[in-house]
């Protein structure tokens, strides 16, 4: 299992249940690294996708007390979530949010796709810092790109717990 989100410079991730920055490189990078795959999520990230539906040529897991509805697979725990990822290859699955998903689930994860934006974007809510976590290490980082007006850098991260 891998997670993947974009982060700015204080590793915030989101503001007002959506993104802080309008990033079609990274959308980009998202879209390609995740199709045909298993995206996980909360269902609060499942609610802010356009009209609260699954996203289109994946498979949709939504851990959720509640019954998320038609299109996607809903796991009411950690177990049975453990249990419905293991069908599918690991390097096919994909955390995608949000908060508590991602701190909740990053330490199963082997490897963190992060694209790390150089601004601060006034987030609410935030990840762990994996820069200061002794079991992540940074293993690839690509040159900065402009995208939309704001520094990116794509970044992969290994659990070296695992």
């Amino acid at each position: 299992m891998k997670a993947i989100f974009h982060a700015d410079k204080n590793w915030g991730i989101g503001k007002g249940n959506d993104l802080m920055f309008s990033l079609p490189l990274d959308m980009k990078f998202f879209r390609e690294t995740t199709k045909g795959k298993v995206v996980v999520m909360g269902r609060n990230t499942l609610l802010s996708f356009p009209e609260g539906k699954p996203l289109k040529n994946r498979v949709n897991i939504v851990l959720s007390p509640d019954d998320m509805g038609e299109g996607v697979i809903t796991v009411h725990s950690l177990e049975e979530l453990f249990e419905e990822v293991k069908k599918y290859p690991p390097d096919d699955v994909f955390v995608i949010g949000g908060a508590s998903v991602y701190r909740t689930l990053i330490p199963y994860c082997t490897h963190v796709l992060v694209t790390k934006v150089e601004a601060d974007g006034g987030a609410e809510v935030f990840v762990p810092d994996l820069d200061a976590d002794q079991n992540f290490r940074l293993t690839e980082e690509s040159e900065p790109i402009i995208d939309n007006g704001y520094t990116i850098r794509f970044c992969l991260y290994e659990n070296m717990n695992l």
